[in-house]
């Protein structure tokens, strides 16, 4: 049984992350390692992290929804795809034990940071790529993609938005704005799908998730209003060297 300081310390992290998801992306690389830190085994923090974050990727995907119009042949293919992606991480994960798991956190956090850290410069190639003429190809190679981007969704998280914009980027031809809009929109539907297979595990640990959602609400919202007055690049920076920091962390302990 976690203690209200402890509590407390998810909370403030729960809301550091809703902030940093809402201006730069990489909010997973605050709250999993508070959970553990806390005392929550990395497998039980992970799917408590997960079910916690659904309501942060609704908003996304409601936010950006004007975006998503004309693209319901595209959802049609890839929200099956995310949702069995986002089952099989899930299905992995379960599976893992807590020592594995343990050993594999330091790569996966520096794998998200790594990611975070790519993201500018992903988004500038994602831009140049869509200016280029002539078509690409069948979408439906978006399809296996997404799946094989979803698992790693389903079974840790931190990244997953910016795999998916990249895969997005190589297999459609369209505007980096709609391309978001369709990344917001696999993302809720992988991690509902994790999160929904999470929920019977009996591993969640629900007074830790729902103070989660309720930061990670305050959070989101605090910063949509400080959206013009924080620079998304200098957060983005001090994620990644947090990220770093908790990374090596974990490498050691």
């Amino acid at each position: 049984m976690l203690t209200l300081p402890q509590y407390g310390l998810i909370l403030v992290a729960a809301v550091a992350g809703g902030l940093v998801n809402a201006l730069a992306g990489g909010g997973t690389l605050i709250t999993f390692p508070v959970l553990t830190a806390v005392g929550l085994p990395s497998v039980a923090a992970n799917m408590t992290n997960t079910v916690a974050l659904c309501p942060g990727y609704l908003g996304g995907t409601l936010a950006q929804r004007q975006d998503l119009l004309g693209q319901a042949r595209r959802l049609w293919w890839l929200v099956p795809a995310s949702v069995a992606g986002g089952l099989l991480g899930a299905l992995l994960l379960q599976v893992t034990s807590e020592h594995i798991f343990r050993f594999l956190v330091p790569y996966l956090i520096l794998l998200g940071t790594v990611l975070l850290a790519l993201q500018p410069r992903l988004r500038g190639w994602l831009d140049r790529l869509a200016e280029r003429r002539g078509r690409r190809g069948s979408e439906l190679w978006s399809v296996p993609a997404v799946g094989v981007a979803t698992i790693y969704g389903g079974y840790f998280g931190a990244g997953l938005g910016v795999i998916t914009l990249a895969v997005l980027g190589l297999s459609l031809e369209d505007s980096l704005t709609r391309l978001n809009a369709l990344k917001q929109a696999i993302s809720l539907a992988a991690n509902v799908a994790a999160a929904v297979f999470f929920v019977f595990s009996g591993l969640v640990d629900w007074p830790a998730a729902l103070v989660m959602f309720l930061g990670s609400l305050l959070g989101g919202s605090l910063g949509g209003r400080l959206a013009g007055r924080i620079k998304p690049n200098l957060l983005r920076q001090i994620v990644i060297a947090i990220g770093l920091v908790v990374a090596a962390i974990y490498f050691i302990a």
